[in-house]
C-alpha cells in the first residue's frame, strides 16, 4: 500500500464474547449441523443488537466483529479424525459458511471467527481456521493455525502445502477498506513469530479468536497481547468465549478477558467475566497507526528490525520437525489418536540430547 493511500476513518471493533453450544456429546451429524446453524442464528440476534447499541452509545458504527474460538463446535475432546470431520467441520463452500456470510451481509460487517474446516487438497484431515468475511459476504481471509498440539497443521504437510498455498498463503493478510487485517489462533498469541510474520506482509490489526482461561491476575496470553501490540505496532481484537456449555467442564472457566488493545499496549476495554459481553468494543485509528509506524525514534520497532540477522539460526535450528504427515510419494497419513501429543514428547528428548533444553 502506497503512502499517499488514505486511511480509513476510525471505526468500531467489538470483540463479542458469546457462549459455545458444543457438540461433542451428540453423535449424529446431521443433529450436530442443526447445532451449529442454530448457533449462528443465536449468535447474529446478539451481534446485531449489539452492533445497534454500539451505535447509539458511541456514535460510531461496529465495521468488525470478532467471535471466539471454535465458537460453533467447541473443541474435539478425544473424537478421532474421521469423527471430527464428519461431526464439526465446515466445508469451505458449505451451509455454514453460507449462513455465516449471510450474517456479514445483513449485519454490514467483517465478520471474523474460528472454525475447524475440511480442505479438498487433504480430505481426510482437517484444520482449525481463523475466517474473515466481508459485508458483501465474501470470505477475504482463509488463516489454517500452524501451531497446535492435538490437531492437524498445515506444518505436518508443509511442502505440499506450501506448493499448493504459498508463503502468502500460510500467513495471509486482506488489504481491505478498514485496513490490513489477518488473524492468530488462540494459543499462538503466545508465539511471537507468528503475528511477526502477518506483521512483515502488511498487517495492521491482528485478530484473535480465543477461548482462554478467565482470571483476574495477568495470565499469559494476557501479557502476550500487549506484547505483540507493542512490538508489532498493531491493534489486537481478541474474542474469548463466555462459556462453553454442554462439555464436562466448569462452563464459564473461560469467561471474560475479551478485550481490544491498541498499537503501545494500552487495553483500551476488556468485558468482565461471567457471561455473554458486548463490552469489548474499541475504535480502530488507522490514521494515527500509521503516522507512528512512519515516525523516527526509539518506539517505532518496526522499522528497527534487522530481520536478516535472526534468519540463519531460524533456517538451521530445528525445534519441532515439519512434514510428520507427509509420505514419500507425495501422499499423507491421518494421525493415529495421541500421536501428536508424542511428537512432542520426542521434540523435548531431542532438544534435551543436543543440549538445547
Amino acid at each position: 500500500m502506497s503512502e499517499s493511500t488514505q486511511a480509513p476513518e476510525p471505526y468500531t471493533a467489538l470483540a463479542l464474547q458469546v457462549s459455545t453450544d458444543s457438540v461433542n456429546a451428540i453423535s449424529d451429524p446431521a443433529e450436530t449441523r442443526r447445532v451449529m446453524m442454530e448457533n449462528i442464528r443465536r449468535i447474529g440476534a446478539k451481534l446485531r443488537s449489539s452492533k445497534g447499541f454500539v451505535r447509539q452509545y458511541n456514535g460510531t458504527d461496529v465495521r468488525l466483529v470478532v467471535l471466539p474460538e471454535y465458537f460453533l463446535t467447541g473443541f474435539p475432546m478425544g473424537e478421532d479424525v474421521p469423527t471430527w470431520i464428519a461431526k464439526a467441520c465446515l466445508d469451505p463452500q458449505g451451509a455454514e459458511y453460507e449462513a455465516l456470510a449471510a450474517l456479514a451481509e445483513s449485519a454490514d460487517v467483517f465478520l471474523c471467527g474460528n472454525v475447524y474446516e475440511t480442505d479438498p487438497n487433504f480430505p481426510d484431515l482437517y484444520f482449525q481456521c481463523c475466517f474473515l468475511i466481508d459485508p458483501a459476504g465474501h470470505t477475504v481471509l482463509r488463516y489454517r493455525r500452524l501451531i497446535s498440539l492435538f490437531a492437524p497443521s498445515p506444518c505436518d504437510l508443509w511442502q505440499k502445502y506450501l506448493d499448493l498455498y504459498g508463503m502468502d498463503g500460510v500467513f495471509p493478510v486482506a488489504d481491505t477498506e478498514i485496513g490490513r487485517i489477518a488473524a492468530v489462533a488462540s494459543e499462538e498469541i503466545l508465539y511471537p513469530e507468528v503475528a511477526r510474520c502477518l506483521v512483515m506482509r502488511g498487517a495492521e490489526v491482528l485478530l484473535h479468536p480465543t477461548s482462554e482461561v478467565g482470571s483476574p491476575l495477568l495470565t499469559p496470553k494476557a501479557v502476550a497481547k500487549r506484547a505483540r501490540a507493542i512490538e508489532n505496532m498493531a491493534y489486537v481484537v481478541s474474542a474469548n468465549s463466555a462459556s462453553l456449555e454442554r462439555i464436562p467442564f466448569p462452563a464459564a472457566s473461560t469467561s471474560g478477558m475479551s478485550t481490544v488493545i491498541d498499537y503501545y499496549g494500552n487495553v483500551l476495554c476488556e468485558a468482565n467475566s461471567g457471561g455473554e459481553s458486548m463490552v469489548a468494543h474499541a475504535l480502530i485509528n488507522l490514521k494515527s497507526l500509521r503516522e507512528a509506524r512512519r515516525r523516527t525514534g526509539l518506539t517505532n520497532m518496526v522499522s528497527r528490525l534487522p530481520l536478516q540477522v535472526f534468519a540463519e539460526s531460524y533456517r538451521d535450528i530445528v525445534f519441532r520437525p515439519c512434514n510428520r504427515l507427509a509420505q514419500p510419494d507425495g501422499s499423507y497419513r491421518i494421525p493415529g489418536p495421541g500421536e501428536m501429543t508424542n511428537w512432542q514428547e520426542e521434540d523435548i528428548q531431542s532438544l534435551v540430547r543436543r543440549g538445547l533444553l
